[in-house]
């Protein structure tokens, strides 16, 4: 069962709608995402590229630029290795751009999610020797790579770490002693010495920056790289970091960039995915061109998405964008698949009783466990790991929810993983597969959840009584996207509606219309897009019910009105 509650902060909201030229409505919206200070407000509703920091306040940046640029004047090799999810594909993309650009002698690696699994190896490592390269930079992994740094610098490699994630840590009893590699410069904004003011930055980010920092040091013009900010964009949202502070600026500028881009690869997948370039928003990353890019490092190798990027012909495009919509789309049976299988284990066996789902599918493929996980994690409102046989051992991922530290509550059973990583709310781990029931108990034994943090919070910004929706209000609600973790869209409720007609349409039946009457005798048109036939159902037996929703303006055929979009009912 949900638990519904309104987000009563207070704050004087006419003073702030007058200073800002908003409505009430929106500054208590504005509030409620806990931006307080004047220069908070302000940000957010006008924050520009100016308002970016200096990528130099990093810890190591002036160590890492101040190597590449001796580098590219030796003209020595640089590898930039990445990672095969869309964080990492576009951090490599921005990297090999910004270095080209000033001329270094540099070429690419991504791992093999397979052969490779994630991040820096021995075998990249290896591969890197054979070739003749002088010098390695990681982005968006190689915080975790300690050993294979060190292997790496004794094989007379230079090695630069940027990368977003969290330091992996012993626990000592005066504290935490943090583990970090031993590379020539290590840029991760989570460096316990970093005094970098903004701390959620995606691996992309994080690599532009390196390339702003490095133009300005050589003394090129930094606003030559302005537009790889659409790809900072592509990998904020895709990676799900925050969409606050520095993300928020990124996202909304990428997105003005993305939607006039010059990239042949990202034009030909906004039109093979049909979507209206105007209409571009962050929801069509995270749900459209992001899985598309992501499915190529699922089921493939993300050098395809990577080659997508470089695509300098429409034609190589087109071909490459209708490829990973292909991948795409049989990555989405195979995860339904996965899904029914999941459920199917958890509800027959005494898993269902487990604090932490640990689920082992032994033949699902690898790279879609983090998806599964993500699914049973919503239907459940439990953390998840999904654990599957690998070609060494047993794989797997996991997504937990707010209330739960992943990564924390790994470092306290680490003796059990041969590799793990990530952060509060996913990771990535490798195990023996005698270790798995064992990692099952543990974990739930570690864990100190209440029934409380285990039922599923539902935020409500606040109640909206139907005459208040207008077109002039919902055209107000633009200026608080981009939408996104950390800046949900406005959630509004109100109780005591009854319901009239509901049906269910689509060519898949899975849209639900109504109408709802207030008890005034209002009227609004609704949508619903969740679980049709439970929701019809309850609408069938029920008189009157309370709902949160999003209101929108529905355009068909020329004709506008005005529409609720339903996310809960109770």
């Amino acid at each position: 069962m949900e638990k519904w509650f309104i987000t009563m902060k207070k704050a004087d909201f006419n003073g702030i709608a007058e200073k800002y030229h908003i409505s009430p409505i929106i500054a208590r919206l504005i509030r409620n995402r806990d931006v307080v200070e004047d220069g908070e407000i302000d940000l957010y509703l006008n924050g520009t590229i100016a308002d970016l920091y200096d990528g130099m306040l990093m810890k190591d940046m002036d160590r890492a630029v101040e190597i590449l640029a001796e580098k590219i004047r030796e003209e020595k090799p640089i590898r930039i290795i990445g990672d095969y999810d869309i964080d990492g594909v576009n951090a490599t993309y921005i990297l090999q751009e910004g270095l080209s650009a000033l001329g270094a002698e540099v070429d690419t690696d991504i791992p093999d999610r397979i052969k490779d699994g994630y991040g820096l190896n021995r075998m990249l490592i290896d591969r890197a020797i054979e070739d003749g390269i002088d010098t390695i930079v990681t982005c968006d992994n190689g915080i975790a790579a300690a050993e294979e740094i060190t292997y790496g610098k004794d094989n007379g490699l230079t090695v630069v770490v940027t990368d977003h994630h969290e330091v992996p840590y012993i626990e000592e009893n005066d504290g935490k002693e943090y583990l970090l590699p031993m590379a020539d410069a290590v840029v991760d904004p989570h460096r316990a010495d970093c005094g970098y003011p903004f701390k959620g930055l995606c691996g992309a980010a994080v690599a532009y920056k390196l390339v702003e920092a490095l133009f300005n040091v050589m003394q090129r013009d930094p606003e030559d790289v302005d537009y790889l900010m659409e790809n900072v964009a592509i990998a904020t949202v895709g990676d799900v970091m925050d969409l606050v502070g520095e993300n928020r600026i990124f996202v909304k500028q990428g997105l003005e960039m993305l939607k006039r881009t010059k990239n042949q690869g990202l034009k030909a997948l906004i039109e093979c995915t049909g979507i209206d370039v105007e209409r571009l928003s962050a929801y069509h990353i995270g749900f459209v061109l992001g899985p598309c890019i992501n499915a190529s490092g699922r089921l493939d190798t993300a050098k395809r998405a990577l080659e997508l990027l470089n695509a300098k012909t429409r034609r190589e495009a087109v071909m490459l964008a209708e490829d990973l919509k292909a991948l795409n789309d049989s990555r989405k049976e195979m995860t339904e698949k996965g899904v029914k299988e999941a459920v199917q284990m958890i509800e027959s066996t005494p898993l269902k009783e487990d604090k932490i789902l640990v689920v082992y599918l032994p033949d699902c493929h690898e790279s879609i466990a983090g998806i599964i996980a993500g699914r049973i994690k919503e239907r459940y409102y439990r953390p998840t790991f999904v654990l599957t046989r690998a070609e060494e051992g047993v794989k797997g991922s996991g997504r937990s929810i707010e209330s739960y530290d992943m990564f924390a509550q790994m470092c306290r059973c680490r003796a059990l993983f041969t590799r793990f990583g990530g952060h509060k709310m996913a990771a990535g781990l490798s195990l023996e597969e005698e270790n798995v029931e064992r990692f099952r108990k543990t974990i739930n034994e570690l864990a100190d959840l209440t029934e409380e943090d285990l039922q599923m919070k539902v935020s409500i910004d606040m109640r909206l009584p139907f005459p208040y929706i207008t077109e002039k209000l919902i055209r107000e609600l633009e200026v608080l996207e981009p939408f996104g973790k950390g800046n949900p869209k406005p959630l509004f409720a109100e109780r005591n509606l009854k319901v009239i007609s509901p049906r269910i349409f689509g060519r898949n039946r899975n849209v639900l219309k109504c109408r709802l009457e207030d008890g005034n005798g209002n009227q609004m048109d609704a949508v619903y897009f969740g679980d049709v036939g439970e929701c019809l159902r309850m609408m069938e037996q029920k008189k009157v019910m309370s709902f949160t929703y999003y209101p929108s303006v529905n355009e068909y055929m020329g004709r506008k009105t005005l529409q609720l979009t339903i996310v809960n009912y109770q």
